[in-house]
């Protein structure tokens, strides 16, 4: 066989990389991904519930909108900053964190929500395999 036909082979061929555990073959892993759901890629049911996804986002929007416009464009970065600070400093992910600095920041420590009382339902009190969770954290699997 001369070399322009190898080349063709191996031109046409699947290159090993992609038939590995990660290409095409690749199965849906349940312990990192959780089940599938076709209800996360439908659109809303109703025109409120995208508002109601954002309420946070929207209302962080309008105070530091106001914050500028009464204290001047210190105010809102200053904010920022310190939101950006919080949300770093985390614990370990198989464990729960409140983001009570979050909340401090936000003025919501001293209000009652839903979450207070019944508990965030997307917050459930099964723990992961911590080893698995860290390495997956890490980027080392």
């Amino acid at each position: 066989m001369n070399s322009r036909g190898t080349a063709s082979l191996l031109k046409n061929s699947i290159p090993f990389t992609d038939v590995s555990a990660s290409g095409l073959f690749e199965g849906h892993d349940l312990l990192r991904r959780g089940f599938t759901s076709v209800k996360n890629d439908l659109l809303p049911s109703h025109p409120l519930e995208l508002t109601e996804k954002n309420f946070q986002l929207n209302q962080d929007k309008t105070n530091f909108a106001t914050l500028r416009n009464i204290q001047g464009i210190h105010a809102p970065l200053k904010l920022q900053m310190e939101f950006r600070a919080v949300k770093q400093v985390q614990r370990l992910p198989f464990l729960h964190s409140s983001n009570m600095g979050m909340d401090i920041l936000r003025g919501n420590d001293e209000c009652i929500g839903f979450e207070d009382i019944l508990n965030d339902p997307s917050q459930s009190e099964v723990m992961g395999e911590p080893h698995m969770m860290m390495e997956h954290k890490l980027g080392l699997l």
